[in-house]
């Protein structure tokens, strides 16, 4: 595997273990918040790997949201600026290619903003069905969204993407309508081979057979390109990557140095995607729910992953899923592609 490496370079002037944090972490005290015990399960999991590693999913609280607001805007990273881009030019041939379609489901639907392009154009949707975890911003953006699209119904489903949708009960109706699921953001990218197909197959099990799926997915391209997107010269990708650990602080009471953690970025060739990381800087300790996990200097836990594809290569994916791929467009020098998709 070869690798190419960028981010806050490790030293040895790690800030010392206290016995106790200098202030006192904020903690949930809902013990039977299934949300909480969820995460705290993914975490002891996680950490307790060879490769330590944390959930990407767990980045989306509202801080991490509004941090991955700012990524967006960011010089270094293209993709957000290539795709809504190319958003209006695609709504504009959806107008044709799918004229019944009177519902969007979206999954991941952050701050609901590219969904609007769609909205202009297909004139005939009537219902919006945004899916995401952060109850507090989907539901501020729902509102906003209302605001600007009084004839919608807008529905907000809280809850994790990548589980089936009964829509028929969210929605209190039998009868399935046109659907268009929609899925930009290259968030596939965040997930395995394997855990991209079994999402796939679970988004068609939410949209129904016979109905289509919007998806944006990153291309394989330089590491000279992909690397600052992920290592911004301002700090904000450090900021949302280290947000995990603050968050375990806020939420699970953990015992940890954040200072003594840093954010890298890695480009692993063999696998073609972008990694993050958070390294420790020195060896030092951390405690989560009276559990103890210890490192070495260097050690990492691995946060996410970002992995590319070709056109091709993601419309055989998407293939293996029970999709066919029925569009493809390509930003200019192949920066990033979007693929309408239907199910079988």
């Amino acid at each position: 595997m070869t690798e190419a490496v960028l981010g806050n370079m490790m030293t040895d002037d790690c800030v010392a273990r206290k016995v106790s944090l200098q202030s006192e972490p904020v903690v949930t005290e809902d013990y039977d918040d299934p949300a909480r015990d969820a995460l705290l399960a993914d975490v002891l999991d996680g950490l307790s790997q060879a490769q330590k590693r944390l959930p990407s999913k767990y980045f989306y609280d509202r801080r991490g949201s509004e941090l991955f607001e700012k990524i967006c805007e960011l010089p270094e990273y293209y993709p957000t600026r290539t795709e809504v881009a190319m958003l209006d030019g695609v709504a504009e041939a959806l107008k044709s290619l799918l004229p019944d379609v009177t519902e969007i489901v979206e999954f991941g639907s952050g701050n609901c903003t590219k969904v609007e392009k769609l909205l202009k154009h297909m004139g005939k949707v009537r219902r919006y069905l945004p899916i995401d975890v952060s109850e507090t911003f989907l539901l501020h953006h729902c509102q906003r969204l209302d605001a600007r699209f009084p004839k919608l119904d807008v529905v907000p489903v809280v809850g994790d993407f990548t589980d089936t949708v009964d829509l028929a009960a969210v929605e209190g109706q039998t009868r399935q309508p046109k659907r268009l699921g929609f899925f930009p953001g290259s968030t596939i990218g965040n997930l395995t081979h394997e855990e991209a197909i079994a999402f796939l197959k679970t988004a068609a099990e939410t949209l129904g057979s016979g109905n289509y799926l919007l998806i944006g997915v990153d291309t394989l391209k330089s590491p000279d390109v992909l690397i600052p997107a992920y290592d911004d010269a301002q700090g904000i990708t450090a900021a949302f990557n280290l947000n995990l650990l603050e968050r375990l602080q806020r939420e699970l009471g953990a015992e940890i140095e954040i200072d003594n953690f840093s954010h890298e970025a890695r480009f692993n060739e063999e696998e073609g995607r972008i990694e993050m990381h958070l390294v420790s800087r020195c060896e030092q300790t951390i405690r989560v729910a009276g559990k103890t996990f210890n490192f070495q200097a260097g050690e990492s836990i691995h946060t996410e992953n970002s992995h590319k594809y070709s056109i091709e290569g993601f419309c055989r994916l998407a293939e293996q899923a029970g999709w066919r791929c029925e569009n493809s467009w390509v930003a200019d020098e192949q920066l990033f592609s979007i693929h309408l998709l239907q199910a079988s």
